[in-house]
């Protein structure tokens, strides 16, 4: 059994690519927990995609001996996507190292993961990495820390995660600092569930912090948030590979498998307590991550719509954030319309489903929940509609409100004008401006959500020369001049095709989506029109020319009213193929038009 006191549990926090992974790797090196033939980089980033990005998407958790003591480590991502894996991290710690790049300063998630800190009551080390590079800025960087977070400049430790300088000072700063956890071994069982994953051969695997009591093998627990109870078969810890332990005392972090069946069973953020009537209060966990983005995924190809569901449950066992139910389109027919936290998120969940599970899929265009206040029979009620297809009819509709979200913009001072230009297009509202150097600022605007989810990132990227980044948080819905957009293709509604715009931009965008549709959508034997149209009113079209035959080829000389005639046959002909056709609208097209709405 290990004593509370010699165990210290703590968590890296950063921006996107500061070098979390790489520091941990060199925590890993110096501990002796993985030995140096075995290590490679990012050596906790395990998932394939993970390593091919050079991201991290999925906390992960490590416990290493040294000195004597008993280092628990959470490596935690950095995109502003996942940070609902930070706040569960951080849940769980009594410390945390916050990393700042000494070649890019402090960034917009840098402070939003400070604060989240902060919040959570903390032990900060901060530390500036990467003052091995050429290009490392180090003055400047420990004024930008000292002007946006108040962190003076002999509190920073200087250290290189690729080299190891510093890393060593940086890891007794944190026996030496962070306080060991409170709790006693002999109180009764109360444990905090920070993440889960689920293992094919024993079920769901639960990440636990113990805060007071023991966990052993045979023990009955009851999870207090779902309530229900199972017995305990397998507790470890993570070394980082699962190790078997004979038990988990007050302080640790582990695992423990108890032959759980559904991920759903075990909610992240439920307090793990003696099963029984042992009374042991919930820990305050945080709020279950909220999808913000909606998208619909329809099978295609060979891939059948039970396959599509079974792929999209196994992916939901690692993933708690993903949440999916069926739905069905006219255009596209069974399918299912999801949620996540993110683009990013999206993004990676369709690539997981693509390679992992082998699925072909069509994506519709990505959308955010709108509340709307309609009349229904029983009067007038506030609804919550994440697919503009399932809107209900437009006289029923008294009043649009769309999410919005504050968002820092961390930029150089030479692109200001710019991206304040980008903002108030964007329908943005400045509130302030805020100098962390004489080189950089951080600009803040109240801005809706559904503006910035497309491409708003790559356009702030590619103004600022890569050198902005953008953090935001949600801070409630605002009512807004909003309406529908519908396209019809040959007549008939392509719901999948619908999107939700702001009446001013409404014309211009249902435009640009025509024009994407008339280059993709292949020619038939008859004329196809495109139109966009709000309610009944058509305010876009465009035209497919009809393939046409030459019927008169086989005519030589003779009367001109012979050719009339095969004329005259084939307008008849297509007329009748109009009214019975059908235009298939090939993926191609769909996956233009969501392209095509992300370009300005």
């Amino acid at each position: 059994m290990t004593d509370i006191h010699k165990i210290r549990n703590f968590c890296i926090v950063a921006h996107i690519d500061h070098g979390k992974s790489t520091l941990a790797d060199r925590i890993l090196e110096l501990t002796g927990t993985v030995s140096k033939r075995d290590l490679r980089e990012q050596y906790l980033d395990s998932n394939a995609l993970e390593r091919e990005r050079g991201i991290t998407i999925k906390a992960k958790a490590v416990a290493m001996r040294y000195q004597g003591y008993e280092l628990n480590l959470i490596d935690t991502p950095g995109h502003v996507d996942f940070n609902y894996e930070v706040s569960r991290s951080l849940a769980a710690c009594e410390g945390a190292i916050l990393l700042v790049d000494a070649t890019q300063g402090v960034q917009a998630q840098t402070v939003a993961n400070y604060l989240l800190a902060l919040d959570g009551g903390l032990t900060l080390l901060s530390s500036l990495n990467k003052i091995d590079m050429q290009t490392a800025q180090i003055e400047e960087s420990l004024l930008e820390m000292e002007n946006s977070l108040g962190i003076p400049k002999d509190e920073v430790f200087r250290v290189s995660g690729k080299l190891g300088q510093g890393v060593e000072e940086l890891l007794q700063a944190v026996i030496d600092k962070v306080p060991p956890p409170t709790g006693a071994a002999d109180a009764p069982l109360q444990a905090l569930v920070f993440d889960s994953q689920f293992n094919e051969y024993r079920g769901v695997v639960a990440y636990v912090r113990i805060f007071n009591g023991r966990v052993r093998r045979g023990d009955r627990i009851r999870f207090v948030g779902s309530g229900t109870q199972h017995e305990v078969e397998y507790v470890g810890i993570f070394t980082p590979h699962m190790k078997e332990v004979g038990e988990l005392t007050a302080g640790q972090v582990g695992y423990l498998m108890a032959n759980i069946k559904s991920i759903r069973d075990v909610r992240v953020g439920d307090t793990v307590a003696p099963a029984g009537g042992v009374s042991v209060p919930a820990l305050p966990g945080y709020k279950e991550p909220l999808p913000v983005v909606f998208c619909g995924f329809f099978p295609t190809g060979d891939t059948d719509f039970e396959e599509l569901k079974k792929a999209l449950e196994r992916l939901s066992l690692n993933d708690s954030s993903f949440k999916f139910q069926a739905e069905t389109s006219e255009a596209l027919g069974f399918g299912y319309r999801c949620g996540f936290l993110g683009l990013l998120h999206m993004e990676i969940i369709q690539e997981r489903l693509e390679r992992e599970e082998g699925v072909e899929l069509i994506q519709t265009a990505p959308s955010v929940t709108y509340e709307i206040v309609a009349r229904t029979e029983h009067g007038r009620a506030v609804l919550r509609v994440d697919n503009p297809a399932k809107l209900p009819d437009d006289s029923l509709l008294e009043e649009w409100r769309e999410p919005v979200v504050r968002a820092s913009l961390i930029v150089p001072t030479e692109s200001i004008g710019a991206i304040m230009s980008l903002c108030e297009g964007r329908r943005g509202t400045y509130e302030k401006t805020e100098y962390i150097s004489p080189t950089r600022v951080i600009l803040t605007y109240k801005l809706p959500f559904a503006e910035i989810v497309y491409d708003f990132y790559d356009r702030l990227k590619s103004l600022t020369r890569g050198y902005g980044t953008l953090d935001y948080r949600f801070i409630g819905y605002e009512t807004s001049d909003l309406t529908r957009l519908r396209i019809l293709v040959g007549g008939q509604e392509v719901d999948a095709l619908s999107v939700i715009f702001h009446r001013e931009t409404a014309e211009q965008k249902g435009r640009r989506i025509l024009r994407v549709l008339r280059k993709e959508i292949p020619r038939q034997m008859f004329e196809v029109a495109l139109q966009a149209a709000i309610g009944k009113k058509v305010i876009a079209r465009e035209d497919i020319s009809a393939l046409a035959k030459n019927v008169t080829a086989k005519c030589y000389g003779g009367d001109i009213s012979r050719k009339r005639k095969l004329w005259e046959k084939q307008k008849e002909g297509k007329k009748r193929m109009k009214a019975v056709g059908r235009v298939e609208i090939p993926q191609e097209a769909f996956m233009a038009v969501l392209r095509g709405a992300e370009e300005d």
